[in-house]
This record gives C-alpha cells, sequence and structure tokens, in this order.
C-alpha cells in the first residue's frame, strides 16, 4: 500500500455537505488523498498554482464554482466529480475544451428527487401544508370545516425534462392515473408519452407543469410569463430543477395575483433568499432545496463518489459521466 503523501491528489475546495454529515473517514481510500484548499492560509489562486502540477482530479459539491479560471490554474486536471446532478456550477465548455471528464452522482439521488416532486404536488393539490396550519391555529374550532383540495388522479402533467428524474415522476404519477406528456431537447424514440417541442404548448395542454431538467444557458428563464399564462389559472407548478429555471419574479406576480393556482418550490432563483410574498400564500409549498437530503441518499452518494474517484485513479471506466442537458 503506497504511503499517503505518495497518493494522488483530489482537491477540495470546500468540505461538501456528505463530508460534514458522514466525516472524511467515510470518503477515505488507498488510491488518493485530499487536498484541502480551505485548511491553507494562501488565497485560493495562489493555492492552485502552488499545487497546480498534482491535482488531477476535484470532488465538488454544487455551492462551489469550478470556473474556467480555476480549470486553467490545473494543468494536471483530467477529472472533475461532482456530489450532486446539477452541472450549472460547473464551466462545461471549459472542460471539454480541455478534455476534462465530468462525473456527477449519476441516479444515486433520482428516487428521493422524485419522490418529493410528487410530495409537493400533492401537498399543493391536496392543500396538506395549508391545513395543518389550520389545525395548529385552532381553525377548524373556530371557522369550521376546511377549504376543498383537488384530486391528483386524471390530472394532466407536463414533464419538463424526461431524464432520470423526470421518468421516475411520470412513473409514480402514471400510478395516481395522470395523463403524461414531456418536453426535452429531443424526442425520446422509446417513449410513448406525447411530446411537445415547445414548452409552452406543454403547458397549454398541462394541469401541473413539473420542472426536472437542468440549468443552462437555454433553459434560464424558461418558464416566463407566455409559458405561465399558458399554464392558466387552474395551473400547478413544481420545480425541483433548479430556480432560475423559471422567472420567479414573475411566477410570485402570477401567484399573488391568482393567475396560477399553486406551486411547489424546492429550489429558488437566489437561494437561501426566497421572495417574501410566498411566505404569504397558503397555495405554495416551500422546501429548501432538500430533494436529495436522505440518508439512504447520502449514504450511498459517499461511496459512489469514492468508486467513481478509484475508478479514474486505476484507469478503469467511470461509473457515470454527466451530460449538461
Amino acid at each position: 500500500m503506497e504511503k499517503s503523501h505518495d497518493l494522488p491528489q483530489v482537491l477540495l475546495l470546500k468540505p461538501p455537505l456528505d463530508m460534514e454529515v458522514f466525516g472524511q473517514d467515510r470518503f477515505s481510500s488507498d488510491k488518493f488523498r485530499f487536498l484541502k484548499a480551505w485548511e491553507s492560509p494562501l488565497p485560493l489562486d495562489q493555492f492552485l498554482q502552488a499545487h497546480a502540477q498534482s491535482v488531477q482530479a476535484i470532488l465538488v459539491s454544487g455551492g462551489i464554482p469550478v470556473t474556467a479560471d480555476t480549470i486553467r490554474l490545473l494543468p494536471a486536471l483530467k477529472m472533475l466529480m461532482t456530489t450532486g446532478a446539477g452541472l450549472n456550477h460547473i464551466d462545461m465548455p471549459e472542460c471539454r475544451r480541455r478534455g476534462i471528464a465530468v462525473a456527477n452522482a449519476g441516479s444515486v439521488p433520482s428516487e428521493d428527487v422524485a419522490d418529493l416532486a410528487v410530495g409537493l404536488l400533492i401537498d399543493v393539490l391536496r392543500k396538506v401544508s395549508a391545513s395543518d396550519w389550520y389545525v395548529r391555529r385552532g381553525l377548524w374550532i373556530t371557522n369550521g370545516d376546511f377549504t376543498l383540495g383537488s384530486k391528483v388522479g386524471g390530472k394532466r402533467v407536463g414533464i419538463v425534462g424526461l431524464g432520470n428524474i423526470g421518468s421516475l415522476v411520470a412513473k409514480r404519477l402514471e400510478a395516481f392515473g395522470c395523463c403524461i406528456s414531456y418536453n426535452s431537447r429531443k424526442q425520446k424514440p422509446s417513449v410513448t408519452y406525447p411530446f411537445y417541442s415547445n414548452v409552452r404548448e406543454l403547458a397549454a395542454n398541462s394541469d401541473v407543469l413539473i420542472i426536472c431538467c437542468g440549468l443552462t444557458d437555454q433553459t434560464h428563464h424558461m418558464i416566463n410569463k407566455e409559458v405561465l399564462s399558458a399554464l392558466g389559472k387552474e395551473g400547478v407548478i413544481v420545480n425541483i430543477g433548479r430556480g432560475a429555471i423559471i422567472d420567479e419574479q414573475e411566477l410570485v406576480r402570477c401567484l399573488v395575483h391568482g393567475e396560477i393556482k399553486g406551486a411547489g418550490l424546492d429550489v429558488f432563483e437566489k437561494e437561501p433568499d426566497v421572495p417574501k410574498e410566498l411566505f404569504e400564500l397558503d397555495n405554495v409549498v416551500l422546501s429548501p432545496h432538500c430533494a436529495n437530503w436522505t440518508g439512504e441518499t447520502f449514504n450511498d452518494r459517499q461511496k459512489y463518489v469514492v468508486s467513481n474517484l478509484e475508478a479514474f485513479f486505476s484507469n478503469k471506466p467511470l461509473l457515470s459521466t454527466a451530460v449538461d442537458d
């Protein structure tokens, strides 16, 4: 077994949340060692320059950007591993230009994220959080019966982004008797759901819009005034993708003025800041970007991260390669 200081280095710009939860021991390996930038007194650019020839891989979480400037300071970099599914914090064009392999958590968190998407939808339609608030404040006694909710079964659900997560959301909602259609970059030949190349047309033919795609230049503010207007006054939107896929200011306006029926939101445009107007609305369910926050996902993801890094340093195929769609 190699001595620790002889092992190849994996750069950590900041400890991932998984490491803070489980501790570094759960990420240890005899194939690599971690280089912890935050422990150095040097400014980051100087720290990177000092280790420029030795860093072959970076392990990064969603809250830390990996910019072209960072990548250019690391000529030996060949692999980038991110603990999340999204890639909007990584300069993918620079990675492609350099031939740097980018891997994410693959399908590890997909089941949990899909579960929360469905949970948010049920909560909004059946007013679970609103009725909980009603009971807790004694309003059932003083005001009588609660207001009517809306049935989940039979709803026309449009899914934006039919990847791992979107497909699992569709499968779950089919079991409720929902009618599924979707929008994606390309139509999927193996999928029988109706396909809409235009997200506005998808919204116009849906009662519910569920955002499952990644954030890119093309999807930024893709859900805009026209799309929300097409969804209409009886429409509900659920977002477990990224906040900036929706024009948040326009969404808030539509919700405040009753131009859409409700929303279930796990992600926001300027996290952790959430528009205060949403706090007063009982038809909106809010979640602090925690769709994949389960002990099972964190445990499985820790194993997956280590296995992927070990595969890289053993010159074996990566368990997954990320695609920025």
